[in-house]
């Protein structure tokens, strides 16, 4: 038998998470449904923040360049119906440095031998400036011929080299657009992009800014509200990125809501650690009071019932962030819209690590309760159970 105090050893040991580990194991069920609770709480924090900041980077990826155009076109409230090649000039001067990119649009009916669709026509010199071109070239200057869009191309069943008639003029194709992907102000899936001159209209019916950032649509906007609605609102001048701003401000909601549900569930877990503590203690009542009776100080006491809660939060907590990373891979690897760049934001690690940071201080608040109420029992109270 060892002639060492057992006092010394038993307080060389209570701060261990060996001891900690055989405290908890005495009832491994109940321990494994706290645990359980911590990983459905983390779980749900870091998933939830997750999934927050996917949807909106995957909104602002659809959303592409919306934010940096300003789109204006006339105000039918006043009776004006067409931008002037003289406004042009004017929002050009204003976007100094930007895409200015003047549209004539209608609709007609497109026919190819027997195949008929209706289309939205676009008149434009720079084509290359809104659109992409999946076969042939686009034209830098278009001045004759069409660019179709990839559905006019697949109703007809017509290719780069091949024609197609509108309104009785037929039009050789030099390009096939790219399907479109994302938002934008021009639809060109179903669309003819004709020369300009093709129109009877010799004015625009819309105008589209490309500017290099939101900042400067903005700032663009705001001087062709200055100077071509200066006496009448004869345009309406479109700013894309308030409606960016805003489905910003939407997704900051949805995470908070989010997160929000989340913390419930690990307040939840909080409980049950309480509970598992308290019970724990409990049961433990005696052998804690003949730890005191041996000399083994408060803070020894508190510090080996914390270790208990904290060794519950660290291991809950990794199950739920190992979880929450399987959950965010297999939506990026289901969800075809989710993309690598949304999927692997700087946002999702400060989620796993804010998720687990929360669990483990979630488990040692449940713990202080129990752990202060055993050390603060009067040994003898303890020992005789009364």
């Amino acid at each position: 038998m060892s002639n060492r105090d057992p006092s010394s050893s038993l307080a060389d040991r209570s701060p261990s998470l060996l001891l900690a580990r055989r405290n908890l194991s005495r009832n491994r069920l109940r321990s494994g449904l706290a645990v359980l609770g911590i990983v459905v709480g983390v779980f749900a924090i870091a998933a939830l923040g997750i999934l927050g900041t996917v949807l909106e980077l995957t909104a602002a990826d659809s959303l592409g360049g919306l934010g940096n155009q300003v789109i204006v076109s006339p105000n039918a409230d006043v009776g004006s119906e067409t931008v002037s090649p003289r406004d042009v000039q004017q929002i050009e001067r204003i976007a100094e440095g930007a895409e200015v990119v003047p549209l004539v649009t209608g609709g007609a009916v497109a026919e190819r031998g027997e195949s008929r669709t209706f289309v939205t026509l676009y008149g434009t010199e720079e084509p290359a400036s809104l659109f992409v071109a999946a076969d042939g070239e686009l034209p830098e200057r278009h001045a004759r011929g069409a660019i179709v869009g990839s559905d006019v191309a697949a109703d007809l069943g017509v290719g780069v080299g091949r024609t197609l008639t509108i309104e009785g003029a037929e039009y050789r194709i030099v390009a096939v657009l790219e399907p479109q992907e994302g938002i934008s102000p021009v639809s060109s899936d179903n669309a003819v992009i004709l020369p300009p001159a093709a129109f009877v209209e010799e004015e625009y019916t819309q105008v589209i800014v490309q500017a290099d950032s939101g900042a400067e649509a903005a700032r663009i906007a705001d001087g062709i509200r200055e100077q071509l609605n200066a006496r009448d609102e004869r345009v309406d001048v479109f700013e894309l990125s308030s409606i960016i701003d805003q489905i910003g401000d939407f997704f900051d909601l949805l995470s908070a809501f989010l997160l929000a549900i989340g913390s419930i569930s690990l307040f939840v877990a909080g409980v049950s650690i309480l509970n598992v503590m308290l019970m724990s203690t409990s049961e433990r009542r005696e052998e804690i009071g003949v730890f005191r009776a041996v000399g083994i100080q408060k803070r020894d006491v508190m510090r080996m019932i914390l270790v208990e809660a904290a060794l519950l939060g660290v291991v809950g907590g990794v199950f739920g962030v190992v979880l929450a990373v399987v959950g965010t891979a297999a939506l990026y690897v289901f969800v075809a819209e989710v993309t690598l760049s949304a999927v692997v934001a700087v946002q999702n690690g400060l989620y796993l690590l804010g998720a687990f940071a929360f669990g483990v201080v979630v488990s040692l608040a449940s713990g202080l309760y129990p752990a202060w109420k055993a050390a603060n029992e009067r040994p003898v109270d303890a020992i005789r159970g009364g």
